[in-house]
């Protein structure tokens, strides 16, 4: 969900959700455009899909609390996911399958000590999916994420389930980043393995959450990352853990860990610090270390997975302890993705330049509970 390399999550979900689909049996060789170094974005078109690329995802996390006191996280995620059109045999239907659209939609309750997740998986025919190319606006159903035309508009966010719901704007306080050298955020060994990634690291939150039927007001902070690319991961990468971070000097931080089958990290791993005046800095795996100190295992997956995380970042004389703020928040997606995975609201401390410093942040890991390259 790297706050970009959600692309196994669709990989899986793309063999699982095969009506209408004829593979033969044979993994494709898909004709899509590769993310190649020098891409220069263009805002508000990147915002929008980019259906030239197999794969792209919107993803929202945030941290936010009412005025009675109570916290809350909370996470939507939009994912899109192309076929090839060799493989698209009811051309020329309007049932027909170009893209595959999935969404993970979670709340957690940090006051009451709960977590609920929710997902939707659909296909772009008959508009009950879709995504613009010229602007941000994509949907499933009455799902929707979209922005203003301009690069500091307004977000609007929209789900709902049986027993809760979000209605959230989302101001953008600084302005976007881009992750990755020259355009590219590399994920593997092979110049292919690369993405296209961006993130809003700062956005100022207003509306509304429904629990359990109860409406809630709530105000906050949240992250945002857009990502969209064409390859898969290398044999040997089994996962990875991704972290955001929103210090409270009004600075972030970007790291994530390609995991490896041996545990280590791939050397493609890398991060971005944000300063407080919105500049990024690229971070190479050998500028930060990250350390797990404690473990969870599940008691619905039994995966166990770091549970506490000491991140480092020499550089930035900056040291910090990341603890989940709810053990269990894992997502268990067997009606969409047919992945499991854990994606949680956190709190962070530490030491940053001598002094102590607070904040918050999300973390997601993948390929805990089951080697998810196997299910390609």
């Amino acid at each position: 969900m790297i706050g970009g390399v959600r692309l196994l999550i669709l990989v899986t979900a793309a063999l699982a959700f095969d009506f209408a689909v004829a593979s033969g049996g044979n993994p494709p060789s898909p004709p899509f455009q590769r993310a190649t170094a020098g891409y220069r974005y263009e805002f508000p078109k990147d915002h929008g899909s980019h259906p030239s690329y197999r794969t792209e995802w919107w993803y929202y996390t945030g941290h936010l609390h009412s005025k009675n006191g109570r916290s809350f996280g909370f996470e939507l995620t939009f994912f899109r996911r192309g076929v090839p059109p060799e493989d698209i045999k009811t051309l020329p239907s309007k049932w027909s399958v170009s893209h595959l659209y999935l969404a993970h939609f979670a709340v957690t309750d940090i006051t009451g000590r709960r977590f609920h997740f929710s997902e939707k998986i659909s296909r772009e025919g008959l508009g009950k999916a879709g995504a613009d190319e010229s602007r941000l606006r994509v949907w499933i159903d009455d799902w929707r994420a979209e922005a203003a035309t301009d690069t500091t508009g307004s977000h609007t966010l929209v789900a709902r389930d049986d027993t809760h719901a979000l209605a959230l704007t989302l101001e953008p306080v600084k302005p976007l980043v881009t992750h990755g050298p020259d355009g590219i955020s590399r994920k593997g060994e092979d110049k292919s393995q690369a993405s296209h990634y961006y993130s809003f690291t700062r956005l100022a939150t207003t509306g509304r959450l429904t629990i359990d039927g109860e409406h809630v007001e709530v105000t906050g902070t949240s992250w945002m990352d857009h990502e969209f690319g064409s390859a898969d991961l290398g044999d040997d990468q089994v996962g990875w853990d991704w972290f955001s971070i929103q210090l409270e000097d009004n600075t972030e931080l970007m790291l994530y860990c390609m995991r490896r089958a041996d545990g280590s990290s791939d050397l493609a791993s890398s991060g971005t610090a944000v300063s407080s005046d919105g500049r990024p800095q690229h971070l190479a795996v050998t500028d930060f270390q990250v350390g797990s100190t404690a473990t969870w295992t599940s008691p619905a997956s039994k995966a166990t997975y770091p549970a506490k995380w000491r991140l480092t970042v020499p550089s930035l004389d900056l040291r910090l302890d990341v603890v989940p703020l709810l053990a269990d928040q894992e997502l268990r997606t067997s009606r969409s993705a047919q992945v499991t995975y854990w994606e949680g609201a956190v709190a962070v401390t530490g030491i940053k330049q001598g002094r102590p410093i607070k904040g918050q942040g999300y973390v997601e890991l993948t390929g805990y509970a089951e080697r998810i390259i196997k299910k390609l």
